[in-house]
């Protein structure tokens, strides 16, 4: 019987034990997509407690609390940050088979040192131990960042947002780490929403333009992409509920803006060619710029009302869209590219069952502009576990080229989650060296070091285009 998450955890074969330790355990992390605070990069915070850093906005967490029976007060609630903790403890040692477990004792291994197991047994001893080490210096922010290997962060960022912090923090030569914000103009977009006006509003004043029009929204939003690109973004991304492709005229558009801009709802089949001209227009101007496209897609949101009434959005209640939306992404991504305006792009669906149908995707639009120039993106949300990530990788290998993959991101508001790059790299390798163990590639070890430092890190310094060195 194997230790408990020892040196080897996850690396069967002696061939993935070698590609994990010789390869994949140094490189560093590029962690190009996360909804970290850039404040708290710039301040340099420094948490009171684990439950501060753990279970702060962690729904991953809270909707393993929930199923496990645990009163709400001891998730969102008022409970002490001490009773949160214990309550996870106590759940957490019966969550068998749930990544959350293997991720929450990568990270007590690698930040307190903890090799142990927590549990309802363990928890004051946890607890003391986590609480005494985030005390100490090295445990701020940054610090936690610098102890990752992490060299570049994106961060997600509205239009309308100063980018005050990403500025100080790139004045700030004490701290080498790139943090850079990341373009995510969902509320631009989501014509339907009842608060449109008022952030149309806001983008008028930030942008200096007045937005009364289709067209004046598309000059404002290019004015704010010409300021994330002067502090270093290259890279939007985009929270799509499903794709849309329903193609209007530009007089149509206009109209249906209008419409809404007077106060009136809009209609389903207005939203959906609305948000098709905001796409191809956005789309457009990433090409432009050389910017990715990062596009999510397959979640449906907020499906339990009493709790978003009283918790709002991003509090555990979202699940998979069983949308299957492949011929409309093709369309999308054709429109651009009739035009020679497909800019390079990632695709993530939260629905497992479109790994395939992504796959027969990408192959219809790469070009030698760029490796792997549109991509499919890492296993996401529900399915960054042991099971999802393989299944993706597979697949990608089986119609496209995993060779050239960007990789895994982090995704997370927590500064420990960083340990998820250790857990995909281990089934990373894992996968490889079976595929070699059984006769099925060669143990040619200066191809494989390429490949796997390749989607740990270097394919993703080489397609975002950033400035670092690869490894």
């Amino acid at each position: 019987m194997k230790t408990f998450m020892d040196k080897d955890f996850l690396l069967q074969t002696e061939t993935a034990q070698k590609l994990y330790n010789d390869y994949a355990a140094a490189t560093p992390i590029l962690d190009y997509h996360c909804h970290i605070n850039p404040q708290e990069i710039y301040e340099d915070r420094q948490f009171e407690n684990i439950t501060q850093v753990w279970l702060g906005g962690d729904h991953y967490k809270w909707r393993f609390m929930r199923s496990c029976g645990v009163d709400e007060r001891f998730i969102t609630g008022d409970a002490s940050d001490k009773e949160k903790f214990l309550k996870w403890a106590e759940v957490l040692g019966k969550a068998i088979g749930n990544p959350l477990f293997h991720w929450s004792h990568l990270e007590l291994q690698k930040y307190f040192g903890y090799h142990g197991v927590l549990n309802k047994n363990t928890a004051e001893e946890v607890w003391e131990l986590c609480n005494k080490r985030l005390a100490e210096p090295d445990m701020t922010v940054r610090n936690i960042i610098k102890q990752s290997n992490v060299t570049l962060i994106c961060t997600t960022d509205d239009p309308i947002d100063s980018l005050e912090w990403h500025k100080k923090i790139a004045e700030d030569a004490s701290f080498d780490v790139k943090v850079l914000p990341a373009w995510r103009p969902d509320k631009a977009m989501n014509i339907e929403k009842p608060t449109y006006p008022e952030y149309l509003d806001q983008l008028s004043a930030v942008s200096g333009i007045k937005v009364a029009t289709f067209a004046d929204l598309c000059k404002a939003l290019s004015n704010r992409m010409d300021f994330f690109a002067s502090m270093g973004c290259c890279v939007s991304d985009h929270a799509l509920e499903y794709v849309m492709y329903a193609p209007a005229s530009a007089e149509e558009i206009e109209s249906i803006f209008a419409k809404r801009l007077a106060g009136n709802d809009v209609t389903k089949e207005e939203e959906l060619k609305f948000k098709t001209a905001f796409m191809v227009n956005v789309g457009k101007e990433y090409a432009k710029r050389n910017w990715v496209m990062q596009l999510h897609y397959g979640c449906k949101r907020d499906n339990n009302t009493p709790m978003f009434n009283k918790l709002g959005p991003d509090t555990g209640y979202d699940c998979i869209n069983n949308y299957a939306p492949s011929s409309e992404m093709a369309d999308f991504l054709n429109a651009l590219n009739q035009s020679d305006e497909l800019p390079k792009t990632i695709i993530y669906s939260l629905n497992p069952n479109d790994n395939q149908a992504i796959g027969t995707i990408l192959g219809c639009f790469q070009d030698s502009t760029a490796v792997a120039k549109i991509q499919q993106g890492s296993a996401w949300w529900f399915n960054d576990h042991k099971t999802g990530m393989q299944d993706q990788m597979i697949s990608l290998a089986n119609l496209g080229n995993l060779s050239g993959f960007v990789g895994m991101l982090t995704d997370s508001r927590s500064f420990l989650s960083y340990t998820r790059h250790d857990y995909f790299r281990r089934i990373l390798c894992n996968l490889i060296g079976n595929w070699v163990e059984n006769g099925e590639f060669p143990a040619d070890y200066e191809t494989l070091e390429e490949i796997v430092k390749g989607i740990c890190y270097n394919n993703a310094v080489n397609y975002f285009g950033f400035d670092l060195k690869t490894c």
